[in-house]
């Protein structure tokens, strides 16, 4: 539960953040960490030092399930001249450390992130004769935040959030997420580490398949330049009742091009999918990956588990609707960006050498392997295909309903354990498939109706005997028990 009241933030005449003299009644009302963001938020709304606030009453570091302490909630005046409109601006408090004393974050020092590194923001266009902030964004930016805690994976720009339904509980078109920089809000150094704030821009489902068949960024520059769908600070409007390719139809050209040029930067998303070995008889429990009532499936190990999470951190679900984030396999200056166009890719981490299979779970080739995905997974194997394979990268399926993944990769992709004569090959439950150019020509033009999953009834199944590789398209429910 949470509570709309005013803020108590520090006044014009309030004192600096509070140091090792101040009071303990100051430090504990306005702890460092909560100060230095206020100090940020002023320097934008020097007249509005009160701001309305949703507040979680019970705080999340004593039992409460909300783990942002605040949401912030100004009135912005934009700027028509330069297609800005009045909006409400949203500003979240939690997801760094606003304490300091380990109640929530663990302290590691100054110079790093404080907390997640982040707190979210988000524009909502004002709406005419609106005199009070709609309080709906709050709970939204709580059920991101519930991800970010649950899964320790974190958001960076041009990441995306599939949401499924209108952010507002309406009838909106704009049902979707992507994040970017605040246009506004500058990095703060606090006490605890640096806070960066990321903005949630909403999107209708058209865009968000652009962003994943492409990339957020290219998407986001494109909303920059539609006033009505964002403009210049991506204002969040809910009756936008249009796509942006719908209001210019030669947007879709640049992102056809975009795609044809760049390929994708989704190299990853979780996903309702299983994998069976058809390579040895069912009864073989020692070695098959067949799920069966009564055992337990192999686990990753921590190696395994750390490259996979490294490309799929932040692939999880929120509040139980499917969420696709991007994957991006490499950080730079704390900023999250994918490897350019090349046809050399590799599956190494940031911080470990290419794949050393662990002596304890063996890595075993198999002759045949079947594959299953719900429908909404199946949709993005042409992206897989086309937007990754193609362009000699690799994209992973990381499964929400049980400990195991599926990577396919190139033949030019680096560190797989896959390989051009040993094509599908699994270590633990993580299996890998390797598929030439010329094979995965030849699925695109047999997958070409999944590019329109609403065309065909479920469930689908496809199979290339000469490849002993077969693929189901299932009911989500298919996935809700232990037989996959």
């Amino acid at each position: 539960m949470a509570e709309l009241r005013p803020s108590v933030a520090p006044g014009p005449a309030a004192p600096p953040a509070p140091g090792p003299s101040a009071s303990p009644a100051f430090a504990s009302l306005f702890p460092p960490g909560l100060h230095a963001i206020y100090g940020e938020c002023r320097r934008l709304y020097p007249d509005q030092p009160n701001p309305l606030q949703v507040t979680a009453i019970v705080k999340y570091w004593l039992g409460g399930p909300d783990p942002l302490d605040y949401v912030s909630m100004y009135r912005n005046m934009g700027s028509p001249s330069a297609n800005i409109p009045e909006h409400w601006h949203y500003i979240s408090f939690g997801l760094s450390d606003l304490y300091g004393d380990s109640r929530v974050h663990e302290f590691t020092g100054t110079d790093g992130p404080s907390g997640f590194g982040f707190e979210l923001t988000f524009r909502l266009k004002r709406e005419t004769g609106e005199s009070a902030p709609p309080t709906w964004p709050a709970e939204l930016m709580q059920g991101l935040a519930r991800y970010v805690f649950q899964s320790e994976n974190t958001f960076c720009s041009g990441d995306h959030v599939s949401w499924h339904s209108p952010l507002d509980n309406s009838e909106s078109r704009i049902q979707h997420m992507l994040l970017t920089e605040d246009p506004q809000m500058q990095p703060v150094q606090t006490p605890f580490g640096v806070v960066t704030f990321l903005q949630i821009v909403g999107v209708c489902t058209e865009e968000l398949h652009s962003a994943q068949q492409w990339n957020g960024q290219g998407i986001l520059e494109l909303l920059r330049t539609v006033p009505v769908a964002g403009g210049p600070w991506l204002i969040t409007d809910m009756r936008r009742g249009e796509t942006i390719f719908e209001i210019d139809p030669h947007l879709q050209e640049r992102v056809d091009k975009g795609i044809e040029t760049d390929g994708s930067n989704l190299s990853g998303v979780s996903a309702k999918c299983a994998w069976d070995d058809l390579s040895r008889p069912p009864e073989d429990d020692e070695d098959s990956r067949s799920i069966c009532i009564g055992t337990q499936p192999r686990r990753l190990s921590g190696k395994d588990t750390e490259q996979i999470r490294e490309t799929l951190r932040r692939g999880l679900e929120i509040n139980s609707k499917p969420v696709l984030p991007p994957i991006n396999p490499q950080r730079q200056n704390g900023l999250t960006h994918d490897r350019p166009p090349s046809r050399k890719d590799s599956l190494e981490s940031d911080s470990s050498t290419a794949i050393i299979p662990h002596e304890l779970i063996r890595t075993r080739q198999l002759e045949s392997v079947h594959l299953k995905f719900n429908q909404e997974s199946g949709a993005l194997i042409p992206l897989c295909l086309r937007g990754r394979l193609l362009h000699g990268r690799h994209f992973t399926y990381k499964s929400i309903t049980g400990d195991m993944a599926i990577t396919f990769v190139s033949t030019g992709v680096e560190g797989a354990f896959a390989t051009e004569e040993h094509p599908y090959a699994a270590h633990g439950p993580w299996l890998q498939i390797l598929l030439t150019e010329e094979f995965v020509e030849k699925m695109l033009e047999d997958l070409e109706e999944l590019t329109s999953p609403e065309e065909f009834k479920l469930p689908k199944e496809y199979s290339w005997p000469e490849k002993k590789l077969k693929v189901s398209i299932l009911p989500d429910v298919a996935f809700d028990s232990p037989l996959h």
